[in-house]
């Protein structure tokens, strides 16, 4: 599953919290009937993943130390609204109500693939933070000064 999610695509939560996967990420998260993860970001989305590649996320997260001072939060934000679902019948997933507020999702929310799982925003905020990216400059961040298009 390496790399397989990519591009963004509006959706619509319905009435209950539902999401529906879209189409063409179907095979890959809800034919093999497997549970996908849901948790919060601290940018203010939230984080969707196939259970397998966040397992490994997940211990990593675990190993943080307790006495730096951010680590418990992170530990806070990235396990306590960590959520296992099941797709229902119809590639449906349910969005808690916690991590809903989270990220302030409530009809109209943008999925943007980001190679091993996906970050759900809400379309309002997304359009913000990416205004606010795109005119912070053209400079890449580290590492990528070289990089060209």
């Amino acid at each position: 599953m390496s790399g397989a999610f990519h591009g963004a695509t509006v959706i619509t939560l319905d009435a209950k919290g539902r999401l529906a996967v879209p189409t063409r990420h179907r095979e890959a998260l809800v034919a093999p009937r497997r549970a996908l993860v849901l948790t919060a970001h601290p940018d203010g989305c939230a984080l969707l993943y196939p259970e397998a590649e966040w397992e490994p996320v997940r211990a990593k997260i675990e190993t943080l130390p307790s006495f730096h001072p951010q680590a418990p939060w992170w530990k806070r934000l990235l396990l306590g609204f960590e959520d296992h679902v099941l797709p229902d019948g119809s590639g449906r997933i349910l969005v808690s109500g916690a991590l809903r507020m989270h990220a302030k999702l409530e009809r109209e929310v943008m999925m943007v693939g980001q190679g091993h799982y996906f970050e759900l925003w809400d379309s309002g905020v997304w359009s913000a933070k990416l205004a606010g990216a795109l005119a912070g400059g053209s400079t890449p961040p580290a590492g990528l000064e070289d990089f060209s298009l």
